[in-house]
């Protein structure tokens, strides 16, 4: 089994930055691919960004493409979302994912990751 804990949610007017973490256990994080998620109120969950295992490859939904950056540090198990520029459409809980497999067709997927975190809310005022 994987666990995975969010932090760094918060309130944060627009045009500011945050940073979320993913700090993963349970399991040999560099063989894990990850993924952030978002679940607005009354939408469904949707993409926001993948990672390879070494972090040489990365995905990003067309609606955060320039502004999020997605990495991971293998030493620490974490995988972070830096968020700038930040809209008040970015409100919503973030979600962060997880993956054994060797095999991942769609990484834009919510049903490759098998592993989900508790979430943590984002918060960006007008």
């Amino acid at each position: 089994q994987v666990q995975l804990v969010e932090s760094g949610g918060g309130l944060v007017q627009a045009g500011g930055s945050l940073r979320l973490s993913c700090a993963a256990s349970g399991r040999t994080f560099s063989s894990l691919r990850m993924g952030w998620f978002r679940q607005a109120p009354g939408k469904e969950r949707e993409f926001v960004a993948a990672i390879g295992r070494s972090g040489g490859v990365t995905y990003y939904a067309d609606s955060v493409k320039g502004r999020f950056t997605i990495s991971r540090d293998n030493a620490k198990n974490t995988v972070y979302l830096q968020m700038n520029s930040l809209k008040p459409e970015d409100t919503a809980a973030y979600y962060c994912a997880a993956t054994a497999s060797p095999i991942v067709t769609s990484p834009q997927s919510k049903g490759e990751y098998p592993y989900w975190g508790q979430g943590t809310q984002v918060t960006v005022s007008s």
